[in-house]
C-alpha cells in the first residue's frame, strides 16, 4: 500500500490540519512523525514549562489519532537524517508539514526538500506570508495597510474536520516521551486539542462580546487564554478566525461586535508578526530600525535580576513578573508594562528582556515575542514611539483598579491599605509596623526613580536617532 509521513511540527491537532489532509488524500496509509529536534530542545530560549506542555499535547495526539486506529512516531535527532531513515524503513514516497516561518525552520526545510519529496502546506496562520504583499511586492511594515490587506483576502474555506478514521501505520519503533516535571503552569494550561477547543467554544459563548474593556483588565478572566494552544497549532489560526466571525454575525449590539472586531485585530496583529519574521528575519537579532540600534544599554545584572525576580519595588512589575514564573503565563497588558520598564526605566537592552520571556512564556513565539518587544522598545516595525514611557503607578491604578491582580501574585502586599497598595513606599513607619510590610525588608523600595529614568530614557534615544 502507498504510504506518506505526516511530519508533525507546530499542528498537535487532527480537525483543520491541512497538511495532514494532503496526507490522506496523497496516500493509502498515513504515518504520523514528529521529531524531538536537539537544536531546539536545548536552544538557549528554550522552556522546560514550554517543552512539557507541547509533550502532553503531543500525548494526546497520540490518544486521538489510538482512537482512529492509527498512532504517533515519536523519534529524536537530526530531522533530516530522522526523515531520510522513515522513508527508508515505510517506502514512504512523500513527506508533507505544515510551512514554518522562523529562519531555523525555513533553512532547515530547504534543506530536507532538496533532499527528499517535502510538501508544505499553509496552517500557521491564516494568510501564508508570502501572499500578503503591497501592490509593488514588496512586505508590509505598517500593521493598519497590512490589516487592509488581510481583510480583502477571502478566508481560505471552512475549519477542516477531524478525520474519523485512519488506515493502520506500520508497527513501528517509537520513543516514550519524559515525563518532566508538572511546573504550577499545568495547573493552568492543559495540553492538547480537547482542551483548546473548550476554550475557544467558551470563550466565543461570552467573553469574546466583552473584550474590548476586559483585554486590558489583569483583575479580570477578560482573555482567551489561547495563546499557548495557538503557538503549538493544538488550534488553527483558521478555526480561531472562523469561530470570531461566527461570532460578530450573532453579536446582539454595537458594543458586542467590537469585542470581537477587537479579538480579530489581535489574531492579524499574531499574523503581522509572522509575516514581518519571514521577510525580515534578523529582527531576531537587531532591532528593525536601524536608527535606534546603537542604543548604550546599562549592563545593570543586579537590576536584570531584580526585574526577573518580580523585586523593582513596583507593584505591578513584580506581580506580572510572579505571574510568569509561576504560571508560564502573562497578561498581554503586564507584558508592555514589565517590557516598558526594563527597557526605559532601566535602560536594559530589550533582547534580554526577550530571552526571559521566551525561556518561560507557554507561549513563547518566536515573532509574536520580538514583534511585542520591538513594539514597546519602539524599535519595532509599527511600533509605540520611543518617547511612549509606560507610569507603572500609572498603569497599575488603571488596569487593577481594585488590587486583586497585586495582592494574588506579591503575598506580602495583601495586607496593606487600598491607598498604598500602587505605591507602598509612601506608607508611613506606623503603617508598615502595623501591616507587617516594612519597604526594605519585607518588600522592596523602588530600584530606579521613575521620573528620572523616563528623562534619562529621553536622552539616550535622542542621542541615538541623532547620532545616525
Amino acid at each position: 500500500m502507498r504510504s506518506v509521513i505526516w511530519w508533525i511540527r507546530r499542528d498537535l491537532r487532527l480537525s483543520d490540519n491541512q497538511a495532514l489532509t494532503a496526507a490522506l488524500g496523497a496516500a493509502d496509509v498515513v504515518i504520523p512523525v514528529y521529531i524531538l529536534d536537539p537544536k531546539l530542545l536545548t536552544s538557549p530560549t528554550a522552556s522546560q514549562n514550554r517543552i512539557g506542555f507541547m509533550f502532553d499535547g503531543l500525548r494526546m495526539l497520540d490518544s486521538d489519532l489510538r482512537q482512529r486506529g492509527s498512532s504517533l512516531v515519536v523519534r529524536k535527532g537530526d530531522p533530516f537524517e530522522m526523515l531520510h531513515h522513515l522513508c527508508r524503513e515505510t517506502e514512504a514516497v512523500h513527506i508533507f508539514a505544515e510551512a514554518d516561518v522562523s529562519p531555523y525552520a525555513r533553512q532547515r526545510d530547504g534543506r530536507i526538500s532538496r533532499e527528499l519529496p517535502l510538501t508544505l502546506t499553509p496552517g500557521v496562520t491564516v494568510h501564508p506570508p508570502e501572499t500578503l504583499l503591497k501592490p509593488d511586492g514588496t512586505p508590509y511594515t505598517v500593521f493598519t495597510p497590512f490589516s487592509r490587506k488581510w481583510h480583502s483576502l477571502s478566508t481560505p474555506g471552512r475549519p477542516l474536520p477531524a478525520p474519523k478514521k485512519f488506515s493502520s501505520p506500520p508497527q513501528l519503533a517509537s520513543l516514550d516521551l519524559p515525563d518532566l516535571p508538572k511546573s504550577t503552569s499545568m495547573s493552568f494550561f492543559l495540553g492538547g486539542e480537547v482542551e483548546a477547543q473548550k476554550r475557544l467554544d467558551a470563550f466565543i459563548d461570552s467573553n469574546i462580546y466583552a473584550y474590548t474593556d476586559a483585554r486590558n483588565r489583569v483583575d479580570l478572566d477578560g482573555t482567551s487564554g489561547l495563546s499557548p494552544y495557538l503557538r503549538f497549532g493544538m488550534l488553527s489560526a483558521r478555526q480561531a478566525t472562523w469561530a470570531a466571525r461566527e461570532a460578530g454575525a450573532r453579536a446582539q449590539d454595537p458594543a458586542s461586535r467590537q469585542g470581537v472586531e477587537t479579538w480579530l485585530n489581535e489574531l492579524i496583529w499574531r499574523e503581522f508578526y509572522a509575516t514581518i519574521l519571514y521577510h525580515f528575519p534578523e529582527v531576531l537579532h537587531t532591532a528593525f530600525r536601524p536608527k535606534l540600534r546603537i542604543i548604550r544599554w546599562h549592563e545593570d545584572n543586579d537590576g536584570f535580576i531584580a526585574w526577573s525576580e518580580g523585586r523593582t519595588g513596583y507593584p505591578i512589575v513584580d506581580a506580572a513578573m510572579c505571574q510568569l514564573n509561576a504560571s508560564g503565563w502573562m497578561h498581554n497588558r503586564v507584558r508592555m508594562i514589565t517590557a516598558s520598564f526594563l527597557v526605559k526605566d532601566l535602560l536594559i537592552d530589550w533582547r534580554r528582556g526577550e530571552r526571559y520571556f521566551m525561556q518561560h512564556l507557554l507561549d513563547g513565539d518566536p515573532a509574536s515575542n520580538n514583534g511585542g518587544w520591538q513594539w514597546t522598545a519602539g524599535m519595532g516595525t509599527d511600533a509605540a514611539p520611543y518617547f511612549r514611557i509606560f507610569n507603572p503607578v500609572l498603569q497599575g491604578k488603571k488596569f487593577d483598579p481594585h488590587e486583586a491582580f497585586i495582592r494574588r501574585w506579591v503575598p506580602e502586599l495583601s495586607s496593606i491599605p487600598d491607598d498604598y497598595i500602587h505605591t507602598p513606599w509612601a506608607m508611613p513607619d506606623d503603617v508598615q509596623y502595623q501591616t507587617g510590610c516594612r519597604i526594605g525588608k519585607n518588600y522592596p523600595a523602588p530600584i530606579v526613580d521613575h521620573a528620572t529614568a523616563r528623562q534619562y530614557a529621553l536622552v539616550e534615544y535622542r542621542r541615538g536617532k541623532n547620532e545616525q
